[in-house]
């Protein structure tokens, strides 16, 4: 199997930043897309910040390697796109509709989503069988995980694809089956969720997380991880867990609705079960 050589990145935030990054890192070819120009501006800054600390020569080396525009028609002739929208079926779907009309037959279709169904952003193209995820965790540049979801119409050499692809970025890998929050978030946010009952509940934030990173020896707390990953971030998977199995045990705490509502997404705002000005917990 050929070595992925040129990549399409689509979508500058976060994540598709720190995507870009690593990728670029690795010595490959990265086109790095996003709608406008200001959106642009704001993943080559993250990506700066990204780097800031590495020499100048080896900055200019990672940046050679980064096209941005924002014309994602400008990466058609890349040999894998990986898609990293807002996490909506309906917005995930029409990006994958335009990539298959445009990039040439043999490119692998990837998808960063964290929770959604493969086989639904599959089934919008005539290319199911190169369609897998790829699932980065964040900040990507420093965690070593990539969740590769293998959904029902991905082909074997897609999957051999994405994990060599894995190896070329220097990315630990493990594969996951298409059902609602793959293997991690399946485990994790369930967790998440209990750490914000208990909050509901009345117990202070600190004192949770450091029941969990004494008692279980964790590195981090769920409630200041649950911050870092985004709240809103975090309703969504739970209301797609939810939706997806059916199952009470994935019902979402009202209390993050509620945070949701009053826009405290964690550290992103200033405000979450912490607040990042002050530093005191948040009071329920």
């Amino acid at each position: 199997m050929n070595p992925c050589k040129k990549v399409l990145v689509v979508g500058c935030g976060l994540m598709g930043a720190g995507i870009t990054q690593v990728i670029a890192q690795a010595g490959l070819n990265v086109i790095a897309s996003d709608r406008t120009e200001a959106d642009i501006e704001r993943g080559k800054s993250q990506i700066l910040k990204g780097i800031s600390k590495k020499s100048n020569e080896e900055q200019q080396r990672i940046l050679s390697h980064i096209t941005f525009t924002t014309n994602m028609e400008d990466g058609k002739d890349s040999d894998l796109v990986v898609e990293a929208v807002p996490e909506k079926l309906e917005i995930k779907q029409q990006v994958f509709k335009q990539l298959d009309r445009f990039m040439k037959p043999e490119a692998i279709l990837a998808s960063n989503t964290s929770s959604l169904s493969i086989a639904a952003i599959s089934s919008v193209t005539n290319r199911p069988e190169k369609v897998v995820g790829l699932h980065f965790f964040s900040p990507v540049p420093i965690m070593k995980l990539l969740e590769i979801v293998q959904g029902i119409n991905t082909g074997e050499q897609t999957l051999e694809f994405a994990q060599s692809f894995a190896e070329q970025i220097n990315k630990k890998t493990i594969v996951a089956n298409d059902y609602p929050g793959f293997t991690v978030n399946r485990v994790l946010v369930p967790m998440l969720n209990e750490a914000a009952y208990l909050v509901m509940e009345g117990n202070d934030p600190e004192e949770v997380d450091n029941g969990m990173m004494l008692g279980a020896n964790h590195p981090i707390g769920p409630l200041k991880l649950s911050d870092m990953i985004g709240i809103d971030v975090l309703l969504h998977t739970l209301e797609s867990l939810y939706e997806g199995f059916n199952d009470s045990k994935y019902r979402p705490c009202p209390l993050l609705k509620r945070m949701v509502d009053a826009g405290h997404y964690g550290k992103k705002t200033g405000q979450g079960f912490y607040s990042y000005q002050k530093e005191k917990v948040l009071q329920v």
